[in-house]
């Protein structure tokens, strides 16, 4: 071999080192909370190079419909599979059972349970006594403006928050919603899912909660007044560098 074929060899090899390899991109489906609009995901931002983000808005249940067929309809929105599933609230109960009908990546869930036993005490109880039957949703389906509910700035703000956030009052929704946060049948956690909880959640209060990622000061919507947080540690969770 003589030295122009070592150089042509050195030469290759360098050529192999320097051409950077493909980076697998995410795809990240968002799925909000009950009867919220897919805008409390509006300042959640995940490097470029990395995620692609989509948001799946909530659908208008069958009469009847199942909690698991009403999962198949969503899942048909999903156009990249081997994604990355994030639910809120309720949307954690429905990525959940999204996750049994498609192959995903990973499941995160935000301030929501992994199982029935999570739910608080009141909501098993209205199970019991079927009260949730008695919540007036056709009447909160006509709310037109929450500020004139409210009394007191901290509640006019938060109520400022559900009319911006709050988009889907179709009774039919509702009463599906309810019903299936309240009686949702789900024994054992999945294996592998990441569950993203706030210390200060009086939804779902955290002393139900088990093998959660805590939020110091973490509320309900913390998705939404806490996104900065959720921009800085959600990369690291995906990878597995925040647990």
């Amino acid at each position: 071999m003589n030295n122009k074929d070592n150089e042509i060899r050195d030469l290759n090899s360098k050529i192999t080192v320097k051409i950077p390899m493909s980076q697998e991109v995410s795809h990240v489906y968002f799925v909000p909370g009950m009867a919220a609009d897919i805008s409390i995901f509006e300042f959640i931002k995940l490097p470029k190079e990395e995620y692609i983000i989509h948001t799946l808005s909530w659908k208008i249940p069958y009469k009847n419909e199942s909690i698991q067929d009403y999962a198949k309809r969503m899942c048909e929105e999903v156009k990249y599979r081997n994604c990355i599933l994030i639910g809120v609230s309720f949307g954690g109960i429905i990525v959940q059972e999204m996750s049994k009908c498609i192959d995903v990546k990973k499941i995160v869930i935000i301030s929501s349970v992994k199982n029935k036993h999570e739910l608080p005490k009141r909501i098993k109880i209205a199970r019991k006594t079927k009260a949730y039957k008695l919540l007036p949703t056709g009447v909160i389906s006509k709310i037109s403006n929450w500020e004139k509910l409210a009394f007191g700035d901290f509640a006019k703000k938060r109520a400022t928050m559900y009319q911006k956030y709050l988009s889907m009052k179709d009774k039919r929704y509702l009463d599906w919603a309810i019903k299936n946060i309240v009686c949702w049948d789900q024994e054992e956690t999945i294996e592998g899912i990441i569950h993203i909880h706030g210390d200060k959640d009086i939804v779902f209060p955290i002393v139900n909660i088990k093998k959660c990622i805590v939020v110091d000061k973490g509320t309900h919507v913390m998705i939404v007044n806490r996104a900065r947080w959720f921009n800085k540690n959600l990369p690291k969770i995906f990878k597995g560098n925040l647990s």
